[in-house]
């Protein structure tokens, strides 16, 4: 006796945006991001008097890793409100700006301050306006705070330019610092929302 085509067994493949949805909806991921984050700007701060070569491979790593984590979360916000898409605008820039700082570490103190300025004011942006699109968020409003501050680390570094690598170290390891610990905060309160929506 044959079995019908139809009525083979079928597996079903996972698709990639179910998974990246899954991946980048989890407070896991939220908090990897945080610590991609934060640990550079402790670095940083704890070495204040390396050269503008080592800071420099340390921003350009850390803008290619949130690079990649920024791509990942795009995919947890709703495709009809915008924020999918400003999502993946972040993860692009945060990939050019990362690229642009490694292919020249040697550079001078204003080109990184302008190229991190750039991307922390743009980023910072959509970051916002993906908190106001996006209203299926269970966090919005620690989204729009991250924003808004991201947003005011790039006026500040594109608007007060530092003389010194020592100066700019201290000024980014700060920004880095203070954008990290609010992510934290961010991973932390997607767990608790998490955590109440199970069904009990």
């Amino acid at each position: 006796m044959t079995v019908p085509f139809d009525a083979a067994p079928q597996h079903k493949q996972s698709d990639p945006e179910d998974v990246l949805k899954e991946v980048g909806s989890t407070w896991h991921w939220a908090l990897g991001f945080a610590l991609a984050t934060l640990i550079p700007g402790i670095l940083v701060l704890v070495w204040p008097d390396e050269t503008l070569h080592i800071l420099a491979v340390i921003i350009g790593l850390q803008l290619l890793v949130a690079g990649v984590f920024r791509f990942v979360s795009a995919f947890s916000h709703s495709s009809d409100g915008g924020g999918r898409l400003a999502g993946v605008l972040v993860s692009m820039l945060a990939f050019l700006a990362g690229v642009l700082v490694l292919r020249h570490p040697m550079q001078t103190i204003g080109a990184l301050s302008l190229v991190l300025g750039v991307f922390w004011l743009l980023s910072g942006v959509l970051t916002a306006y993906t908190a106001i699109a996006d209203r299926d968020l269970l966090h919005r409003g620690l989204l729009f705070g991250l924003g808004v501050l991201g947003t005011v680390a790039g006026i500040v570094v594109l608007c007060f330019p530092v003389d010194s690598a020592v100066a700019l170290t201290r000024l980014l390891g700060l920004w880095l610092v203070l954008l990290g610990v609010f992510e934290v905060v961010m991973a932390f309160a997607l767990r608790s929302a998490t955590r109440h929506m199970k069904p009990d």
